[in-house]
């Protein structure tokens, strides 16, 4: 079939009536677009000032908001495909086929956005709570709809993904307040047990930040008798504000006292015999 010119004309005038019937449409999708994304944000500015205004969780108050940003910025994404033309049923269509081969593809995502939702729920730890998990320790920084942020001894920022802290061990050493210290004393074999339990215990009872009353007092107890050294544990509590420069302190003032008493920190030995197979052979063959 062969195209005369007049039919060129035909289907240009059609193609410039059709840009000029999309045009409103386009203009009114971009402004829908900048209303929509300012709106968004005043709701956002909303909620997080009613937060502030109110004592709720701070975890749950993080999920609701990326929560809240997210279906806002879907219902936007769909209004102004609605306004460009697009028929509401193939935009189902299109939504559907396109959240089967999105959630194929990032099933690793959506298993993390449930893993948010069940630390939502169960609430093994909280922001601010120091925790040991996937062999990290650290303090929760932010619990978000995908991944958890923590912050470690060294200022480092670790992000782990919920789907694997919701199915995996958790220590979360914040939640009750206190802890309770078990150091081991390893001392010889030669040094006297009850004077070196005495020397740790009284260092222990000297602070004022370990805890008492109603507290199990501290305690020490002959935990192991060792290959190179009888081990002793030293059992104490104290608050989790207080542990670690309690535990440092303890560790080098109690060295140098059983230093000064002559109580004797041994290193790892091993005792090793040699037996002459040679000269037992010898003998063996004379007689």
């Amino acid at each position: 079939m062969t195209l005369i010119p007049e039919d060129y004309e035909k289907f240009a005038n059609q193609a410039i009536e059709k840009v000029i019937d999309f045009i409103p449409n386009l203009i009114a999708a971009i402004l829908m677009i900048f209303v929509g994304l300012w709106l968004i944000k005043i709701i956002n500015r909303l909620i997080r000032t009613f937060f502030k205004k109110k004592d709720y969780d701070i975890t749950l108050e993080k999920f609701i908001e990326d929560l809240i940003n997210w279906s806002l910025k879907i219902i936007l994404f769909v209004l102004v495909i609605t306004q460009l033309g697009v028929a509401t049923t193939s935009l189902v269509a299109i939504i559907g086929a396109a959240g089967l081969a999105i959630g194929l593809a990032l099933q690793g995502s959506l298993a993390n956005f449930a893993g948010g939702v069940l630390i939502l729920l169960l609430k093994p730890f909280k922001v601010g709570d120091f925790i040991s998990a996937q062999g990290i320790d650290g303090t929760v920084k932010e619990i978000s709809i995908f991944n958890t942020r923590m912050t470690t001894f060294g200022n480092q920022l670790a992000v782990i993904p919920n789907g694997k802290l919701s199915n995996d061990n958790i220590i979360n050493y914040s939640i009750e307040g206190i802890r309770r210290e078990a150091m081991t004393w390893g001392i010889s074999y030669d040094c006297n047990i009850k004077l070196a339990k005495d020397i740790l215990l009284d260092l222990v009872n000297e602070q004022e930040n370990v805890l008492h009353d109603p507290h199990p007092e501290p305690m020490i107890v002959l935990a192991e008798l060792a290959d190179s050294s009888v081990n002793l544990s030293l059992r104490y509590w104290a608050t989790n504000d207080n542990f670690w420069a309690l535990r440092w302190y303890i560790l080098e003032e109690g060295k140098k006292r059983l230093e000064e008493q002559g109580i004797v920190i041994p290193f790892p030995q091993r005792d090793v015999h040699f037996f002459n197979e040679s000269a037992n052979n010898n003998s063996v063959e004379a007689k």
